[in-house]
């Protein structure tokens, strides 16, 4: 009997909010529209691979949606829950602040620096500690500070006591504005007693607030990823319109003068964490001596899951 050959036929696997046509990748780059083939919004290997994706999340990614052999439109935010639940277990925790704001402690001792210890990852079963450099001058994220804030703002204001992450409880006493009336320093007053984040007398703080040491922070450059493009479905573009015409404006910010844990001065290209109250992130390429560059894989903020509990 003369051999058979079987033929297999499957569908193109389409995401949303992305093409996957070639001839529109290719488009995409040789307008200039993204920077490279490898360029962290693009849908391709080494996009995937830059933005700080892992084979293994890719691999399951792939398993859990199967080969179908119609064509369907698979959600993006499945594969950001594949990245998430991996580097929930494996990425280390740091504190980075991406829009710092300076915080005087005014009762700290001058030219003091503590060595406060912080757990690694608190998901794996060998716990390992890091140690994070405190001093009087720190600096804060601009977004945690509100002098007016609204009812249910348990972030710092005049007067109100919040935690310092591994830290101390401080309270702000008042404000430093510039010539324009800006506010660019915080000062506070901090509790000998709360060191570790807890008071002996049992009073509690509902914020909860990260934070770097000025003196020790590691300046460095974030670029923040969203999606490529502003159509969750590209199937549906409007009869006669350019794809190009969705692509998304605000796809990457790049913040610069960010400020990181001073072990991170260290990190090689395709290294992982997750920023405190941020996201996951990887160190990038451009990386170079004493200027890291941090890519963000994915927010912690996991709408995929959520809407599987809600369905």
């Amino acid at each position: 009997m003369p051999h058979k050959p079987r033929q297999y036929e499957f569908a193109r696997l389409n995401l949303t909010y992305t093409v996957m046509s070639k001839r529109k990748l290719l488009e995409l780059v040789t307008t200039k529209c993204v920077s490279a083939w490898d360029d962290p919004r693009m849908p391709t290997i080494s996009g995937l691979r830059r933005r700080g994706y892992t084979p293994s999340a890719i691999r399951r990614f792939c398993e859990e949606i199967g080969v179908a052999k119609t064509n369907s439109m698979v959600d993006i935010e499945f594969l950001q829950f594949c990245i998430r639940e991996e580097l929930n277990k494996t990425a280390g925790r740091v504190m980075a602040v991406l829009r710092p704001l300076k915080v005087v402690i005014e009762n700290y001792p001058e030219n003091q620096v503590e060595e406060i210890e912080a757990l690694d990852n608190p998901e794996v079963e060998t716990q390992t500690l890091r140690k994070i450099p405190f001093s009087r001058e720190i600096f804060i994220e601009q977004d945690d500070f509100m002098e007016e804030p609204p009812k249910g703002y348990f972030r710092l204001s005049p007067g109100k006591e919040v935690r310092l992450k591994h830290a101390y409880f401080i309270t702000c006493k008042s404000v430093v504005r510039n010539e324009s009336g800006e506010i660019v320093e915080l000062r506070c007053e901090y509790d000998p007693a709360t060191r570790g984040g807890d008071a002996p007398d049992g009073r509690k703080v509902k914020g909860t607030l990260h934070w770097v040491s000025a003196a020790h922070a590691v300046q460095a450059e974030v670029r923040l990823y969203d999606h490529l493009f502003t159509l969750k479905n590209m199937d549906e573009m409007e009869e006669g319109k350019d794809y190009r015409a969705y692509l998304n404006p605000n796809s990457v910010e790049v913040l610069s003068g960010c400020r990181v844990e001073p072990g991170l001065a260290t990190a090689k290209a395709g290294n992982r964490f997750q920023f405190l109250r941020h996201g996951y992130f990887c160190v990038d390429p451009d990386t170079r001596p004493g200027m890291p560059v941090f890519n963000r894989i994915v927010s912690l903020k996991d709408s995929w899951a959520k809407a599987q509990e809600k369905a």
